[in-house]
């Protein structure tokens, strides 16, 4: 095994320098437009990958830059908002607690307004009721009142009526006979004149004796 193994390398020794000796030949046709276009278009468009690489590179530099500032200024501007936002929300439930608080007041106010309305409404209601028995009462009173005054004035005019029948008829019974001449030629029984239809007519006043 090892000797077949020598034998070949042996021979690869040998062979060696015939290879490098050797000259190989390729021909080389010549190339189309389309192959010339692809080349340049190829170029050009490694020298434009170059220039880009080269004015990008600069360019994303500049940019990390500018976003590391600009991350760096929105910790400080959040740093700075993150109180006021806090106290904003703080702000904002005192707000919602005091409009809570106004909203309940306000229920409780037209609450009792609703209530003094109509403790109002039914003590006018009573007002008005008491006004109508009062009214009732001063009627009843007036009737009363206008008629104990005409019982009271007729009661005084019989009264008046009364004397005055009194005083005429002890005027009449005090006064001297009447001695008229035409008055005894009248009713002494000697004319022509119904004297008794008269006599019996004529009203007949007795005066009254003084015990």
């Amino acid at each position: 095994m090892t000797a077949l193994f020598q034998a070949q390398v042996f021979l690869l020794l040998q062979q060696a320098p015939a290879l490098s000796d050797t000259v190989f030949t390729k021909e080389v046709s010549e190339q189309t437009a389309f192959q010339t276009v692809t080349s340049i278009a190829s170029g050009l468009m490694s020298v434009a990958l170059l220039v880009l690489t080269v004015f990008l590179v600069p360019a994303a530099w500049n940019f990390r830059k500018s976003y590391e500032k600009i991350n760096k200024l929105l910790e400080r501007v959040y740093g700075d908002i993150n109180p006021i936002v806090r106290h904003v929300s703080t702000i904002s439930d005192n707000v919602d607690y005091i409009t809570t608080s106004i909203r309940v007041d306000v229920q409780q106010v037209n609450r009792t307004i609703a209530e003094a309305n109509q403790r109002l409404n039914h003590a006018l209601a009573l007002s008005e009721q008491r006004l109508n028995e009062f009214n009732a009462l001063l009627q009843v009173v007036q009737r009363e009142a206008e008629g104990a005054f005409i019982t009271a004035a007729a009661t005084v005019r019989g009264v008046r009526v009364g004397a005055e029948t009194f005083q005429s008829e002890a005027l009449s019974a005090s006064a001297p006979p009447f001695t008229d001449p035409d008055y005894e030629e009248f009713y002494d029984g000697d004319d022509d004149y119904p004297t008794e239809t008269l006599r019996e007519s004529r009203p007949r006043i007795r005066p009254r004796t003084r015990g």
